[in-house]
């Protein structure tokens, strides 16, 4: 399974733009595979997005903001699942991924 990022390229929030760094950052860092989707250019993955994401984890009002991370078609969640999981040193399950002890076994 890939880990897909769902980003917008030209969010006028820089909040946005931080979070989207943030986690492109961390993968790259980690040597973990990843693709960019960017919502703002592709319609059809914007509404797969959109689509896919837990009721629960819908806001009130509008729609979820990017970034949003998937493995596959398994919803992990948005920045701040991402963030949590770091502080809880949990990152690698977030990504349903194998942790790095396990991969080095």
């Amino acid at each position: 399974m890939v880990i897909r990022v769902y980003i917008a390229s030209s969010s006028g929030s820089i909040a946005v733009k931080k979070h989207q760094q943030a986690i492109v950052g961390f993968l790259e860092a980690n040597r973990i595979n990843f693709e960019e989707v960017d919502i703002t250019m592709l319609e059809d993955q914007r509404l797969w997005m959109y689509q896919n994401i837990p009721e629960e984890k819908r806001p009130q009002r509008g729609h979820p903001l990017p970034p949003q991370i998937f493995n596959g078609d398994d919803y992990c969640g948005d920045y701040e699942d991402f963030f949590l999981s770091k502080e809880m040193n949990t990152v690698f399950s977030f990504f349903r991924l194998p942790s790095v002890k396990d991969s080095e076994s």
